[in-house]
Formats: C-alpha cells, structure tokens, sequence
C-alpha cells in the first residue's frame, strides 16, 4: 500500500556520519552536546551566497584525483566518487563551513536511505519516475537523481550550493554511474535516457528557483506556485540531509512550494530525526510543513539499528 512504512537496514559501510562544523573546535561541542547556535561568538553573519550559475559537464577538471568506491543497495550497486576537500575546497578537517561549504563532497547516510526508499516505492508501484520532471536538491554525489535517471525520468536536474562540487564530484559520479551508451556530453543538455535531459545547477536555496528551467514562479503570487502552465515544476524533488540547519528551513520549503509541479507533484526528504549540534531534524522541518497547512507528509521509511540516530524517509505531496 502507498502508505506502508518500510523499515530499512542500517546503511552500509564507508558512509561518513560523523559531522565536523568548522574544523575540531565545534566537533568538540557538538561532542559536549552544545549546539554552535546558541553560541553569541557564532552569532557572525554568514557571507552572501555565491552567485546560481549553471555547470557544464565541460567544465569537470580531468587532473583532480578522483576515485570511485561500490555503494551495495541491495539488489542495486551505485559508485561513489571521493575526492579531497582540501584540493577541491582549501578546507581540511571540515564537513561544513556555514555559507561557505555546505557538505557536498561527503557522502551521508540518508542518500543511501533514500534511494533505497525509492527503489522499494518503484518496486511496489508507489511511484514511477518514466517521463517525469526530477530535481535532487543538495545533490552531492548526486544518488538519488541518478537512480531516477536510469530509472526513465524526462529531466534530472541536480542543485548543490557549490558549484566545484558539481564539477569535481557530481558531474564524474553521474558519468561514472551511467552506463557509457548514456552518458553525458559536454553540451548544455546531456542525454540519460533517449531524449532525457540532465543539468546541474550552483546557488543558494533563496535565489536557484530564478534559474531552474522547470519553475515559472510568478514573484507577485503569495502562494508560491510554480506557474500554471502544463510543463510548470517538478513531478519529484528529492532531497537528503538537507534540513540539519533549522536557519535554512524557511528557504528549502520555499523553494519546494516554487518549484513542484501542482496538483500532483511529491517531494521524498531522507533525514536524521535531530542533528545533535546544529539543532535541524525532522521533527523541527515537519512542524513548520504543517503549520504552513499547503502540504501532506507521510512516513515511507525508518532507519532504527538501536545504536545510532533514528533517520527517516518522508513523502510530501501538494494538498
């Protein structure tokens, strides 16, 4: 049944679930169970958001190291390509720098869940990506959007906050994950499946949706619909451990409403139930969902191995 909850295994090795803010200095307070946001000395305005640009497979750099490791989905096998954050970045010894690098070289678990999660929805006939609009928000690696690319969709596009992570990482992850006959060329559209089309897009969350081909949002309507045009918005929105910051829900959940496609347009958010020390989780982003009153959310999965914190796939569909 569509409303079934699925109960996952734990994630399998080599996935990094260990979140270091800024260097060893707030991995100890989040250690001390502190959050760094009740801290007045990181009170400091963050910088201004890079300019959203789109990337082009052209622009992926050959001489930077990148190696590929099997991710085991259970009957589906993906790579994950790692690269160094110091080369890519300049940062060391850093997971997430606020405003600056938001964790998009790092594998983390609830990708993993998430395709999982939709591959047991496919399997179940809850859900079809064949002809459909997709956009992954906080791609990274790119997973989620590349199981809905070899799983037919029309158009996959993949956002990232960064855009060297688009060029070092997601854009050789998607080429490497796809089989050679539908891998990307260097031009601005890039075939996945006959006539499908994948992008990759930088920038902010409070400023992307004015450069997503797929939203036609109108900046006068206050309920935020994507247009309403037939080809308006995105069929499915993925995202994963995108919500750990509570100071940016409000911009993600804006961009959701601007950017799904209306009526029947649902989004699949993979999430620790509370990040310890930095104060997001499911429960904190949910309770705004329903405050706002313009969506439905439904528990698709669970991650619970008694050991770890309890991660969680959600559903969300227009009302």
């Amino acid at each position: 049944m569509a409303n079934d909850k699925i109960i996952l295994g734990a994630a399998s090795g080599g996935v990094d679930d260990v979140l270091v803010v800024d260097g060893v200095r707030r991995l100890q307070k989040k250690m001390f169970g502190l959050s760094f946001l009740d801290s007045k000395e990181d009170e400091t305005p963050l910088p201004p958001p890079p300019p959203s640009l789109e990337v082009l497979p052209s622009e992926v750099s050959p001489s930077l190291n990148f190696t590929l490791e099997p991710v085991n989905l259970g009957e589906l096998t993906l790579l994950k390509g790692r690269v160094s954050t110091k080369e890519v970045l300049g940062l060391p010894n850093s997971d997430l720098v606020p405003g600056v690098y938001e964790g998009g070289l790092k594998l983390w678990e609830g990708s993993i869940d998430l395709v999982k999660a939709l591959c047991l929805d496919v399997q179940n006939g809850n859900i079809s990506f064949s002809g459909k609009r997709v956009l992954e928000l906080g791609c990274g690696h790119g997973l989620p959007g590349i199981f809905a690319c070899l799983e037919g969709a029309a158009v996959i596009h993949f956002q990232e906050f960064n855009a060297e992570v688009l060029r070092y990482l997601t854009i050789p992850n998607v080429i490497a994950n796809v089989p050679k006959k539908l891998q990307p060329a260097a031009t601005i559209e890039t075939n996945c499946q006959s006539g499908a089309e994948v992008r990759f897009f930088a920038g902010d969350w409070s400023q992307i949706h004015q450069l997503l081909p797929c939203v036609k949002y109108d900046e006068k309507d206050l309920n935020c619909h994507p247009g309403d045009g037939p080809t308006s918005g995105y069929d499915i929105i993925l995202m994963a451990e995108t919500i750990y910051s509570v100071s940016a829900h409000q911009s993600l959940y804006g961009l959701i409403k601007k950017s799904i496609s209306r009526p029947h347009g649902v989004v699949y958010l993979a999430a620790k139930k509370h990040y310890f020390g930095v104060g997001g989780g499911t429960r904190r982003f949910l309770s705004m969902v329903e405050n706002d009153g313009s969506m439905d959310a439904c528990l698709v999965a669970e991650v619970a191995d008694g050991s770890s914190n309890v991660r969680e796939v959600w559903k969300l569909s227009v009302k």
